[in-house]
């Protein structure tokens, strides 16, 4: 489909995260400014523990900001109420579904809560979204299936389906390729692409996968301790972005590979 790049979906001012208690705060990363256009595959990258989870939670508005500006939409994330926010950001979370005992569609079907009437009836036109989503994801075989019967593989892809299903601008993915094996690893993130590049959805993922993400994304968010950056994977590789991300004892990056290695 053909996509209007140029609407800001996501975008941060000078942002602040972290944790504030007992009038005392901890700030885990500053002055983030991030900009995500429509239609764009984006990665957040960074160490373990260098607060990507923290940014995921703040930027949905799970966990509240100290400093900054957040705009979904180009309306400030405090303007919207719970059920609005609903309709313009889907998020996928790590944490398991409360029930497999639903099914793959039940599951799905839980996306269009922010639309159905208080008593959850699915008119056809929810239904026709909930097989759309079914069969972008490629998971019409699974329909009638109960969740506990899946592979975890299986599973993510029927959240990403649920994602799809609340039609959302933007979906958000909260690290979608734990404990997976690496075929079905590279297997979502190429999943994630397409959905991008074929329904004009922006969507962001957290991930450890960093070859993977430098290869599939369009930009990506790179956390260090220093600084929050953002840009197009070769310009990240021309800046020298990626060889401050670990430690230089172990492992070095290989700008010519666009790729990581193990120090022998």
């Amino acid at each position: 489909m053909s996509v209007n790049k140029s609407h800001s979906i996501l975008k941060t001012e000078n942002l602040s995260i972290g944790y504030s208690a007992k009038k005392r705060e901890t700030v885990v990363a500053s002055n983030i400014n991030i900009e995500l256009k429509r239609g764009e595959l984006v990665g957040l990258i960074g160490a373990n523990g260098i607060g990507k989870s923290t940014l995921i939670r703040t930027i949905t508005n799970v966990q509240k900001h100290l400093n900054g500006d957040i705009f979904i939409n180009e309306t400030p994330i405090s303007a919207y109420l719970a059920v609005d926010l609903a309709k313009v950001m889907s998020l996928v979370l790590t944490e398991q579904i409360a029930s497999k005992n639903l099914t793959v569609f039940e599951v799905i079907a839980l996306g269009r809560q922010p639309y159905t009437s208080w008593i959850g009836n699915l008119s056809e036109n929810d239904t026709s979204i909930i097989n759309k989503a079914i069969r972008q994801t490629n998971i019409d075989n699974l329909k009638h299936k109960k969740c506990f019967e899946l592979s975890d593989g299986q599973l993510q892809k029927v959240m990403i389906a649920r994602a799809l299903a609340q039609d959302t601008d933007l979906i958000i993915l909260d690290e979608p390729t734990t404990h997976l094996d690496m075929y079905h690893k590279a297997y979502i993130l190429k999943l994630l692409q397409k959905l991008a590049k074929e329904t004009g959805k922006t969507i962001l993922f957290s991930s450890h996968e960093i070859d993977l993400a430098i290869q599939l994304c369009d930009k990506l968010i790179v956390m260090t301790k220093g600084e929050v950056v953002s840009d197009e994977p070769c310009n990240l590789i021309l800046k020298g972005t990626f060889a401050t991300l670990f430690p230089k004892d172990l492992i070095s990056f290989d700008k010519n590979t666009g790729s990581f290695r193990v120090k022998k």
